[in-house]
Formats: C-alpha cells, structure tokens, sequence
C-alpha cells in the first residue's frame, strides 16, 4: 500500500499571498501555501538533484540551514534509484523523509546540459543516459507522469531551453516548441491524479533568450495558462551577469503580480537581491553547495576561500552573523584544515554554511521589504557580501 508523507493534506491548490510590496523597487514579501506547509518568499531553496542535498541532512536542512523547501531532478530521479522504487516508497517526500514542499524540474535543462547526448523532436528529447548510455525518450506527457510519480508539491513543465548565443530563428522555434509541449503538459495533468494523497502544482517556464520580443511573447503565452505560479527559464546559460539581471526584470514586467515567480538556476548572492528587486519571489541553485565543496564560503561579511594560508590560525567562528550549529561553532582553521586534508565533515560544514547563509539573505531581505528598507539594505548589502575578504 502506498503511503503519504503529508499528516494534514487537504488537497488544496497551491496560493499565494502578496503581502508587502517595496515603495522603491518591485520586491515583494508573500507567503506560498501548499499542502506540505507554507513557504515564506522571497525564497532559496537548496537542490536536492537526486533525493539528498549533497553532503547535508534533512534534519540539517531543517535545523542549520532553515530550509522551507527543496528540489529534487527529475532526470536524475527517473534513472536512478528509478520510478518503482519511488512509487512504493509512497513518493520522493516519503522516501528521504522530508516533510515539508519538493519542487522537481521537467528534466527540460537536460536538454540544455547533455547537449552532446540528446535529439530533440516535435514529439520530445531522447536521451542517452550518463549512467549507462542507455535511451530514453522525454515527451512532454512522460515529463508529467515521472513528477507526479516522484510526487513533488511543485512540478515543472517540459521545455527547451536554447544556449546562449543563439541565432534569433532558432530562439523563437525553440520557444514555440516550449508552447506546444506546455500545452500537452496542462492536458495530461488534467487526465491525470496525483498517487499519494496531496496536490501537485504546474508551473510553466518562461522562455525566449535575450531577445526581448520573444520574451514578453512567452510571457503573455504563460500568462494565458492561468497556473497558480510561473517560472523564469534560460537565463544564467552563458549570458553577462547584466543580462541576466535585464531579461530578468523584462519577463518580471510580463508575468501575473498575483502568482509567485521562479527564477530558475540563480545564481550569485548579489543576483538573488538584483532579482529580488525586480520581482522574484523563488530561487535554486547548486553554487551555494557546489563553491562550499570547492572550499568557497559566503558569509555575512563577505567571501572567503578557506583554502587560502591566511585561514590556518584563524580560530574565530566561521560567520558570527549566522545563528546556527555550524556558523557559531567551528572555526576557520578547523575547516581550512579538514578542507585540507579531505575529510568529508568539511564538506558538509562547508555546504552548510553557504546555504544557511543564502536563506539568512533572503530571510532578510523579506524582513527588509515589510519594513520598508529594502532598497537601502540592498545597496549597502552587495558591496559587503560580494567583497573578497
């Protein structure tokens, strides 16, 4: 028997409540209800790719890091540990044990990623499996059985997302071709139920490069869909951190206020508060855990690459601005030592640090916007955090 992970489930489509915008700018302070619990945005929210945030627990996750949501992939899902596994474990919720919202991708940025592995049709993108070399076909229809197999509270649909540069012909066939799937992601949610008891939300994925056109285009498109939450995709593919701010804004302008937006993929503590400023309401990334395996650490006072010989006396705690196990607790040149001799607690002291630091800045910056300081925040927040110290 399949069993939910969700103790009060009421089967409720997802909402959201805008409620504090900033005077100066177009952030905004909202709450995201969904029957796993409510999301207070602006948002991070930690990459799970294959069921686990690499090197963190859930219970870490909940209790250092303070994440409200993760994601899981579902590319990854799909071909290891496999839908059967999945689907009697009850779902992805039930099988890692974590309680609280999951937002899965399409597998869509595959087609993006495994460029050398992959052929695209009207029908879908076949795929040579990085495991085994194995095919599989994604069409827009499997792309929505697998997530609803997986059983994420936030589901994404299917579409392709064009490298930048690319010539402006192949941009707008590539997002007509993201419209055509989307429209058989919305018809097969609808002949289908979710498997375990709880609502699972559609989001479509803004597309068009960076041509401003195409854009505003493709947000009219999504817009016409009337899901209860939109995504910004093809942005951080190649393009200068500019553009990605700019394209950003542009499709920011287009979408519904009333439903949360999702900038996919994004990026830098200093683009999280740019995007905040313009709109955004939800954020993933791996560079917070990707750097922090790679001995890059974000704190509330700047960056620091443990790394570097200047760490290896330094025993003050690692962020004195974060109040949590991990932050206040370790030192510098106990990490920079673990960082050195390889031993695997650095990595999740490392990982740690970075996304306890990437949800304190949004948690801030929600603060900021309901008080009525966000602007000012900002500008004196993004020389600090971005500084190399």
């Amino acid at each position: 028997m399949i069993r939910s992970f969700c103790l009060s489930c009421s089967m409720a489509a997802l909402q959201f409540k805008v409620e504090k915008t900033d005077i100066q700018t177009k952030a905004r302070a909202g709450t995201i209800t969904t029957d796993h619990g409510i999301i207070k945005t602006p948002i991070f929210m930690p990459v799970g790719t294959a069921g686990t945030v690499k090197a963190v627990s859930q219970q870490q996750l909940k209790a250092d890091v303070g994440a409200q949501i993760i994601l899981g992939n579902t590319y990854h899902l799909y071909l290891r540990p496999g839908l059967e596994v999945l689907r009697s474990a009850g779902g992805l919720h039930a099988f890692n044990s974590w309680d609280k919202p999951i937002l899965t991708d399409s597998g869509g940025y595959q087609v993006f990623s495994l460029a050398a592995n992959r052929k695209i049709s009207e029908d879908g993108v076949m795929f040579q499996s990085h495991i085994d070399g194995s095919k599989h076909l994604f069409t827009p229809e499997k792309a929505i059985d697998i997530q609803r197999t997986i059983g994420a509270d936030i589901i994404m649909a299917f579409d392709e997302c064009p490298p930048y540069p690319s010539e402006y012909k192949y941009v707008k066939s590539s997002m007509e071709l993201t419209h055509r799937w989307l429209d058989r992601c919305f018809s097969q949610m609808e002949r289908t139920e979710p498997l375990y008891g709880y609502t699972q939300n559609l989001f479509p994925i803004v597309q068009g490069g960076t041509e401003k056109d195409l854009r505003k285009a493709s947000c009219e498109y999504i817009a016409s869909k009337n899901a209860v939450g939109n995504a910004i995709g093809g942005l951080s593919v190649g393009e200068p951190t500019a553009m990605i701010h700019e394209y950003c804004a542009w499709s920011c302008e287009h979408l519904p206020e009333s439903k949360p937006r999702y900038l996919m993929g994004v990026g830098t503590p200093a683009d999280l508060l740019e995007c905040i400023a313009a709109g955004v309401d939800m954020f993933d990334c791996v560079m917070p855990t990707r750097n922090g395996r790679n001995a890059m650490l974000f704190t509330t006072e700047g960056i620091i690459n443990i790394d570097n010989k200047k760490w290896e006396s330094d025993n003050t705690v690692l962020d004195a601005g974060l109040n949590n196990n991990i932050s206040g607790y370790y030192s510098k040149a106990y990490l920079r030592h673990l960082t050195k001799s390889k031993e695997i607690l650095g990595l999740t002291i490392a990982s740690i640090q970075n996304l306890a630091f990437y949800l304190w800045l949004v948690t801030e910056a929600r603060e900021k916007i309901v008080s009525g300081e966000f602007y000012s925040w900002k500008e004196s927040m993004l020389p600090r955090i971005m500084k190399r110290l």
